[in-house]
């Protein structure tokens, strides 16, 4: 029997574990170098006083309020006392520009805005001359000092213990008023196609979220999640509501660069990431196996051999004989289990999302007993609308679509979406949003691809990201860019292709692996410059592309490349804060480099 959505309210929710779930751990963070604990019943009353702060600076129903700031367990608590209050979170990304958190702040118009990280909050005080609308500025952290400023500047410290005490009869009623069609948050697309739109998502969007992956997901009460991804993302902003609501503990991670060591002393059960974080972590163990001796490298592996098998089974694929087990349990003990405990040894599944993973990097993790679910979403869909679930995985695939979700294929193989996660439309947007469904109501995703014959859903790739060449050739960069990213070797990869006559790539090495081969090769250079640069360096590239190329048809493969000396960059706008390639920007920022690739193959054939 499925739960009535109403019943599935987060305001609702939240509060039933704020009064069941006492001293139990609900929080986590760092704090001086060690990890700190939150529990329950202390959480409950932080979201409860800071609701009653908000409500005494004048907050109104639906107000709109602004989050700037890295993972803590700060932004988690503003997030829950604003849907308290019956307002909008509006999230920004902590690596955002002035510029590009004025224009949120502006076109949601944010009154309250919560800041956290010395830099974040620079940023803050420089904009706020421009956003009219701000009237409240509050600092996440004890060490940022507040200013003399045009809006009023409060401590959070400050807020939780201040007399509101009068404000506590109004955030009753508006506890009690709570509605499903309510807004509860505005999040702002990264921009990848042009300027940023806020996807209005309401309480029903992600209670029925919630009720379909109640139905496949085990995770609960006394479970650990280690919060990787930025916040201000919908993939990590709705699992961490998940979490929290299901009784779990949510670790906060507030530097991504940390995440190795977050991982062994957290100990999570699940961990949501971009297939970046599998592809490195797969790459890093391709490159020691290079080097490894062979009895060694032979016997990894057959350890992986003998996984895959395990899974396979698991999936209804065939079963595992006596023999079959026996191998199974040494290749365990030997290597998998390693491996895994490099994880922290507790991981039951890991989420995949914002992009297409690597059938090799996926069946890597699989053989090695880490369960990676990928799956497809948008912001526009509250985050997923296919998965792959535990016990029905199919490698390469996105899963089958969620109890609830529809997912039909329209005109130009075009994946179209309908259910109660799709957002309401864009926020002041009416012609965006009338543009992005279709004339029967379904949501045009923007993404092409393909239902199999088992109805998993397989995608091609983005419809605006496909490249044409000059000889009608049509270039999945995506695709490409995942084969050459498995070489260890390299750590970013963007394909050049629309209106050329061949494709082409800007490469960034992985600089601490190429070091480590030039040394052995007796190479000499002062700079990355000068290694990336050295004839021996493109050699030894060409020969590993060629390897990693071979199921690429002839025509999708590179033909140039440029090693570059630095890596793509979030903060010269290169990047999205999910990681994905701003490939305009790219393209503009390395038009010489890209240049001098086809006048290269033109001079040679003149």
């Amino acid at each position: 029997m499925r739960t009535p959505l109403e019943q599935l309210h987060l305001v609702k929710g939240m509060r039933e574990r704020f009064a069941s779930m006492g001293n139990a751990p609900a929080l986590r963070h760092q704090a001086n170098g060690q990890w700190q604990t939150i529990s329950w019943i202390d959480f409950g009353r932080r979201v409860d006083a800071l609701s009653r702060a908000l409500l005494a600076m004048g907050l109104a129903v639906q107000d709109k309020v602004a989050i700037f700031a890295n993972n803590c367990p700060e932004w988690t608590i503003a997030d829950l006392a604003t849907a308290q209050c019956r307002a909008v979170s509006a999230p920004i990304y902590p690596t955002n520009t002035e510029q590009q958190s004025a224009y949120i702040i502006n076109d949601a118009g944010a009154r309250v805005l919560f800041v956290a990280g010395q830099e974040q909050y620079q940023k803050a005080l420089n904009l706020l001359s421009d956003c009219p609308t701000l009237t409240d500025l509050v600092l996440l952290e004890e060490d940022l000092t507040p200013v003399e400023a045009p809006v009023r500047i409060h401590r959070l410290s400050e807020l939780l213990v201040a007399d509101n005490g009068a404000q506590q009869a109004e955030l009753d009623r508006r506890i009690g008023d709570h509605r499903l069609d309510d807004l509860l948050t505005l999040i702002y697309t990264s921009g990848t196609t042009g300027e940023p739109k806020g996807v209005m998502l309401d309480y029903k969007n992600f209670a029925s979220a919630v009720r379909q992956h109640i139905s496949f997901v085990p995770f609960g009460e006394g479970d650990v999640s280690l919060a990787f991804l930025p916040l201000s993302h919908v993939f990590e902003r709705c699992w961490t509501l998940y979490v929290l609501i299901q009784g779990g503990t949510n670790a906060y991670l507030n530097d991504p660069m940390r995440v190795q060591d977050a991982l062994a002393e957290v100990r999570p059960h699940v961990l949501c990431a971009v297939p970046r974080l599998y592809e490195k972590i797969f790459s890093a163990v391709m490159e020691k196996l290079e080097t490894a001796p062979g009895k060694k490298k032979a016997l990894f592996l057959w350890a992986l051999k003998q996984g895959l098998k395990r899974f396979e089974a698991e999936q209804g694929h065939g079963s595992l004989t006596i023999l079959d087990r026996l191998k199974l349990a040494i290749a365990d003990k030997l290597v998998l289990s390693k491996v895994r405990e490099k994880l922290g040894g507790r991981i039951r599944f890991m989420p995949a999302g914002g992009a297409a993973l690597d059938p090799k990097v996926n069946e890597f993790f699989q053989s090695v007993g880490l369960t990676v679910l990928c799956g497809f979403g948008m912001t526009e869909t509250t985050a997923s609308v296919t998965a792959n679930m535990p016990g029905r995985i199919g490698i390469g695939t996105n899963g089958n679509p969620l109890a609830e979700m529809q997912v039909r294929i329209g005109a130009d193989d075009e994946i179209q979406v309908k259910g109660d996660t799709v957002m309401r439309g864009y926020y002041n947007r009416p012609e965006d949003t009338a543009a992005t469904f279709t004339e029967d109501g379904w949501l045009k995703t923007g993404d092409c691809g393909y239902l199999d014959e088992q109805g998993r859903l397989m995608i091609t790739d983005r419809i605006k990201e496909l490249m044409k060449t000059s000889n009608g050739k049509y270039i999945a960069p995506q695709r490409v860019e995942g084969m050459v990213s498995r070489d260890p070797l390299v750590e970013q990869v963007a394909i050049i292709a629309d209106a050329r006559n061949y494709v082409s790539a800007l490469i960034v090495p992985a600089f601490e692996a190429l070091e480590s081969w030039a040394k052995e090769a007796g190479i000499q250079y002062k700079d990355k410059l000068e290694l990336v640069q050295h004839a021996r360096v493109k050699a030894h590239f060409e020969e590993r592309l060629k390897a990693v190329q071979k199921e690429l048809a002839r025509f999708e493969q590179v033909k140039q490349f440029t090693l570059l000396p630095r890596e793509f960059c979030m903060k010269l706008g290169e990047l999205t804060p999910t990681m994905k390639l701003r490939r305009r920007v790219i393209n503009q920022r390395f038009a010489a480099q890209i240049d001098a690739m086809y006048r290269k193959v033109s001079s040679m054939k003149g």
